[in-house]
């Protein structure tokens, strides 16, 4: 598969850039940081990239979406990463359909997040970072299930119409479609360090009747792990475009500032350092590429896809320290973008799984 797009995702991904840069730029994301926004994004703007079909790229066809593959979903989320656009695309669009595709849950779903009207929410992590570990646990009850525990880092989990929930039913993992009005449920949101908001949910006796499984009890191992490699990818993607969006306009800044009567780009040194962080860039890009690839073919693309959820981790934290750096005094104030990038970097780094889970994940299955 050649690491390229083609003529068809270039159009997407210049439908994308256009429509994104001028109705989410990082202007947007201020506005709504200023304003104290309760919500996390633009329902407004979420109905608008549904209009555009944006929000059925992974549906199938035969349910009325685009279907189309992770490499058109990562051309949208690198828009959405280069503008710092708070969008709930990647955990609605990509991971929650790749949840429940194939379920009786998506005749319910689809046509919500078709219309730009439903969003849906992760609740997978426990702990404070991301382990894949799963205590909450889901007792048998009448007809269906109780659900007890806690989740954390649930990214639009406050305001988000369906909860793909992770829980133990006592002979393994088991996933269910949990509405946000459940009786029960309690979310209470935080606000992160890139503006966006996440919720810790708790469940306190949480009943679901059996129609909620998605998939078998006891079986969603594998379900849960397409889910994740999903919002992985999708992640890489979206940190991708921050780290490209960042270079782009540290490299602006390099041919504007002068010192000495001359633009600080022409300084050998730190050409060096923009061409190094232009093939780190790159490489990253393309191992991103190669895991949604692989994903669309229908290939294990598990070390593929933590191969790229390292690099653009590395590599986008690269781009957003040198942005910082070659802004100079400048870059550490709130009047410059570049700050914002770096934010959203740390975010996304640890969204499925830090640069770190995903080395020892791809060591221990190289046997070490």
């Amino acid at each position: 598969m050649p690491l390229y797009l083609t003529d068809d995702q270039i159009l997407l991904r210049d439908t994308a850039r256009e429509f994104v840069a001028e109705h989410a730029p990082p202007a947007h994301l201020r506005a709504l940081r200023d304003a104290s926004d309760a919500t996390g994004f633009s329902r407004d703007l979420w109905k608008q990239f549904a209009e555009l079909g944006l929000t059925g790229i992974l549906i199938p066809e035969a349910d009325n979406g685009l279907g189309l593959g992770h490499v058109e979903a990562g051309v949208v989320l690198e828009e959405i990463g280069r503008n710092l656009s708070p969008s709930p695309f990647l955990a609605t669009a990509v991971a929650a359909v790749e949840a429940i595709k194939g379920t009786p849950h998506a005749a319910h779903w689809f046509p919500g997040i078709l219309a730009g009207e439903t969003v849906a929410a992760l609740a997978i992590d426990e702990g404070s970072k991301h382990d894949g570990r799963i205590a909450m646990q889901a007792e048998r009850a009448g007809n269906g299930f109780r659900l007890s525990g806690a989740k954390r880092f649930v990214v639009h989990g406050h305001v988000a119409d369906l909860l793909i929930v992770a829980a133990n039913t006592g002979g393994g993992t088991t996933l269910f479609a949990v509405p946000n009005d459940a009786t029960g449920l309690t979310a209470t949101p935080e606000r992160l360090t890139d503006s966006s908001i996440a919720a810790r949910l708790t469940f306190a006796g949480v009943e679901v009747d059996a129609d909620a499984v998605i998939g078998e009890v006891d079986q969603g191992d594998a379900r849960l792990a397409a889910i994740l490699s999903a919002g992985r990818v999708g992640a890489s993607a979206e940190m991708a475009g921050v780290g490209g969006g960042a270079m782009d306009m540290t490299v602006a800044y390099l041919k504007d500032r002068k010192q000495f009567g001359v633009a600080i780009g022409s300084f050998q040194a730190l050409q060096h350092r923009a061409a190094h962080l232009y093939s780190e860039m790159e490489v990253a890009r393309a191992a991103v590429l190669k895991a949604q690839q692989l994903l669309d073919a229908g290939h294990d693309a598990t070390g593929a896809v933590s191969v790229a959820k390292a690099m653009t981790g590395l590599a986008t934290t690269l781009a957003v320290q040198e942005g910082v750096q070659m802004h100079g005094g400048i870059g550490m104030t709130d009047e410059y973008d570049i700050g914002l990038y770096m934010k959203r970097a740390r975010v996304l780094a640890e969204l499925f799984g830090d640069q770190n889970f995903h080395a020892d994940a791809l060591a221990r299955a190289a046997g070490y």
